[in-house]
């Protein structure tokens, strides 16, 4: 059925608001920025160790970093319930940048001055590859649980800064085996206008060479109305779309328009829209339908069914995983081990050099063998491709399982 653009302004204008409820509600779960969370310790009784997080509850990343924020919580947590870390309980302490570059740096050094011992950069791209040289000045180690792009990483200013998923490299080389399995050799982007989206679609369509790119489209983050954007797609005649979004109201948007303007027309997507649950039913009906999404949670992985039985337990049967929450519980217990392996956390230098000694962890996301290594050259924790999934939505907005057509081989990234 046809979407007038007065009623798809609408329903836009209505997810915009619903989201943001939703964000700042997700964000209330683990207490306000600039405060001090304190989880039960348990049976932990010795001094805590004081861990930072740089937590986007409010900007543009908020519809996932709240996602990981709050499994990051969970996390601590269960440690502290568990003994805590050497006996001692994790504390966290929280401040916002609300993925603005410019706010990094003040952000980083509050979290500094309150005594964190590491950092949890779970904010957005353009706003984490800032951090860098902060870190340096802070001597402080950091894990970016959700980061996907591999500038976060690489020099200069690295030597602080780890990573666990797989980059947008890696995603260039399975979005081209998608492409290449079905024979589409021109696509479209739709793309909103984050700074983040800026970062990661240069990264990762200047890595895709095996595709042309027939037109790009951006619409503001808060866009009502998409319909001229698509209908140039549209007229460009290309063989794919590719969505690219930190999600929420745009991607929701995006994909009302695409299903009602290009019904037929194949469609891709980042991880966004996969990891955001609470935004497959703001979708019309149907309208993700036969979406194919960047995806890293595998349920034959018995370390995500685990952790799947773990998250339906402490947040309802309904509660879907995703990737944001794998990556986030990962990031606590690869923490966890390194201060374990350092014989404590109060040297920086040691806690850094116990994060490269990391080799073989084996991770609640990706395909079952697939593992996290980390060294002195070797901040991305990815040991291959299999860390990704090529996930597709079914007729009821939810995915329905890996696509058929096709799935990276588990090889070296």
């Amino acid at each position: 059925m046809a979407v007038s653009r007065a009623t798809t302004a609408s329903r836009a204008a209505r997810l915009v608001g619903v989201l943001a409820v939703s964000a700042l509600v997700a964000a209330g779960c683990g207490g306000g920025d600039g405060e001090t969370e304190a989880p039960d310790n348990g049976t932990a009784t010795g001094a805590p160790i004081i861990i930072g997080m740089d937590e986007d509850s409010t900007g543009p990343g908020a519809s996932y970093s709240t996602i990981a924020g709050k499994t990051i919580r969970l996390a601590v947590q269960d440690i502290n319930d568990k003994g805590g870390v050497m006996g001692r309980p994790i504390q966290l302490v929280v401040e916002n940048d609300e993925s603005d570059p410019t706010k990094v740096p003040a952000t980083l050094q509050k979290l500094s001055s309150k005594g964190a011992k590491a950092l949890f950069l779970q904010s957005g791209s353009a706003a984490i590859i800032q951090a860098k040289s902060t870190l340096t000045q802070l001597g402080l180690p950091a894990i970016a649980p959700t980061g996907v792009t591999s500038t976060l990483v690489d020099p200069p200013n690295n030597e602080l800064i780890y990573m666990l998923a797989n980059t947008t490299a890696d995603w260039a080389k399975v979005y081209c085996g998608a492409f290449q399995a079905k024979g589409i050799a021109k696509i479209g982007i739709l793309a909103d206008d984050t700074t983040t989206i800026a970062a990661l679609n240069k990264a990762l369509l200047g890595a895709m060479s095996c595709v042309q790119v027939g037109a790009t489209e951006k619409g503001a983050a808060n866009a009502s109305d998409l319909s001229a954007q698509v209908a140039r797609l549209k007229n460009a005649n290309v063989d794919a779309i590719l969505v690219t979004s930190v999600g929420g109201a745009f991607e929701v948007l995006a994909q009302n328009t695409l299903a009602a303007q290009l019904k037929d027309k194949p469609r891709f997507s980042l991880a966004s829209i996969g990891n955001q649950p609470s935004s497959w039913k703001l979708a019309n009906a149907g309208a993700l339908e036969g979406l194919i999404f960047m995806g890293s949670i595998n349920q034959e992985n018995p370390r995500t069914k685990a952790l799947t039985d773990l998250l339906k337990q402490k947040n309802g049967d309904d509660y879907e995983i995703t990737a944001y929450d794998a990556q986030a519980w990962d990031s606590v217990q690869l923490l966890k081990l390194a201060i374990e392996k350092a014989g404590g956390p109060d040297d920086p230098a040691k806690l850094n050099q116990a994060i490269q000694g990391i080799s073989g962890y084996q991770a609640a996301f990706g395909q079952a063998s697939f593992t996290l290594s980390f060294s002195a050259t070797k901040h991305l924790g990815a040991d291959g491709l299999c860390g990704l999934s090529l996930i597709e939505f079914g007729a009821d907005n939810k995915p329905k399982g890996p696509w058929a057509a096709y799935q990276p081989p588990c090889a070296p990234a």
